[in-house]
């Protein structure tokens, strides 16, 4: 079974993303978080073996997120961004 946290301050995008994911009957959404700081505490607690991570987000952006968890807890992310401008720009470096 595949461990995902999804994490995106969009309530719409964390419910699809869930809805799709769980639609696999070998993958398993095992948290949410709101934002990055959610997600780097969710990470060390939860232990995904995968986590879905949006680029904008308040308190803590998700390319900040990104160093803590690589930093602290090392997992593959896959990075999410939708309707972004600067976000699809650092995204791509």
């Amino acid at each position: 079974m595949i461990k995902v946290l999804i994490v995106d301050d969009s309530a719409f995008m964390r419910n699809t993303l869930s809805g799709m994911i769980s639609s696999d009957p070998e993958i398993q959404v095992i948290g949410i978080a709101r934002d990055g700081i959610e997600a780097v505490e969710k990470v060390v607690s939860l232990k995904p073996d995968i986590v879905t991570l949006d680029v904008e987000m308040p308190r803590m952006d998700g390319i900040e997120a990104l160093q803590r968890i690589m930093a602290q807890h090392p997992v593959p992310v896959l990075m999410v961004s939708s309707l972004t401008t600067d976000g699809a720009e650092v995204t791509l470096d």
